[in-house]
């Protein structure tokens, strides 16, 4: 099909209305390049999919997609041996739900008894192909609670750390706290409060009294009138919380490898999965669009001839366009549209051609 027919007959709009209606960015990158296709059989077999989608929504509303992520970059990062991110890991868990959830929206409905599905349901059978793993879906999602943030509960070592470390600050601002509220540091002090500087606690004091309260600066206000003084007294006890980081940043990157491996052992069901779900995603934005237009599956034929009854043209409000009945190659094989020079032709025109490009691109 030529471009330029495509571009006088607006089928790009159509395309982008069919992008919209997708749910992921996967689903809309198949939907975006939808092109009419010639072969009979191909196209009776995507007009019946979109009409399989339309009893799907009818009977069960939309599908279940919205944690439907684009896994493929993370997929080949963990085939050549790279350990994970908590945001990829969380996606691929949101892809192996969003997979559970879509076998479970197929289930318990007797699609099979609607007349147009009498040779079986491609949407079911396409799900029936999909492979869930809720073991390892809820295991990312029970150590991961946000895409920079590990759950204390990833590990035993993970949560004996984090408790040692919330011991020793707790321990530390004890014993600053005694400093700045001690009535013979008062007048040192800028503020009776605990703050940190470099991952290290720290007290605010007066610049002319740095002297006073023997410790490290770490830092200073902007106007210099006040500086940033960890005491010797706690020195020690930031250096171990310090040593705790480091262990508690080798444990977490542990539990992303351990992760990771977990993935890598099913990569070739996600990579499946994806594929599967993208198509799926694609054919219900199709029949999402059917319904909005309020459109009805065409019937081929392989004889040369058209009929129409009550069409609309589906760029046009509903509210004002007027139905047009067209039919050509039966009784004849030429029409002649006749009429003033008010735009009902053209637009008779380019309903019929836009009609036949959307039930060759497998569209309502």
């Amino acid at each position: 099909m030529d471009k330029k027919t495509l571009g006088v007959l607006e089928f790009n709009k159509i395309v982008e209305m069919l992008v919209s209606s997708a749910s992921s960015n996967i689903g809309k990158e198949i939907a975006r390049s939808v092109l009419p296709l010639k072969e009979t059989e191909t196209v009776r077999g995507m007009l019946k999919e979109t009409s399989d989608a339309v009893s799907y929504i009818v009977k069960k509303g939309s599908p279940p997609i919205g944690g439907l992520h684009d896994i493929r970059g993370s997929l080949k990062r963990a085939e050549v041996g790279s350990a994970l991110t908590p945001r990829e890991l969380l996606h691929i868990s949101d892809v192996l739900r969003t997979t559970r959830r879509v076998k479970d929206y197929t289930k318990g409905i007797d699609v099979e008894r609607e007349a147009s599905l009498s040779d079986g349901n491609i949407i079911s059978e396409l799900a029936s192909s999909l492979e869930s793993n809720r073991r390892i879906e809820e295991r990312i999602a029970y150590s991961i609670l946000g895409e920079e943030e590990i759950a204390d509960d990833a590990s035993s070592t993970l949560k004996s750390i984090r408790r040692k470390i919330k011991e020793l600050q707790e321990s530390i601002k004890d014993r600053l706290n005694s400093i700045v509220k001690s009535s013979a540091y008062q007048k040192y002090i800028q503020e009776p409060v605990v703050t940190i500087r470099a991952e290290r606690y720290v007290i605010p004091v007066k610049q002319e009294y740095r002297n006073e309260i023997k410790g490290m600066v770490h830092d200073s206000s902007a106007s210099g009138a006040t500086i940033f003084i960890e005491p010797m007294a706690v020195v020690e006890a930031n250096n171990d919380i310090k040593q705790m980081k480091i262990k508690e940043q080798v444990e977490i990157e542990r539990i992303l490898r351990e992760l990771t491996d977990e993935v890598v052992g099913i990569l070739p069901e996600l990579k499946s999965n994806i594929e599967i779900l993208s198509r799926v995603d694609f054919i219900f934005a199709k029949a999402k669009l059917s319904l909005e237009l309020e459109c009805i599956c065409p019937s081929l034929t392989k004889d040369r001839k058209i009929r129409i009854r009550r069409g609309r043209h589906p760029l046009l409000s509903k509210e004002v366009v007027v139905p047009i009945d067209f039919w050509t190659g039966e009784e004849f094989t030429s029409l002649v549209v006749t009429g003033p020079n008010t735009g009902g032709k053209t637009v008779t025109l380019k309903t019929v051609g836009l009609f036949v490009l959307m039930t060759q691109a497998g569209l309502h």
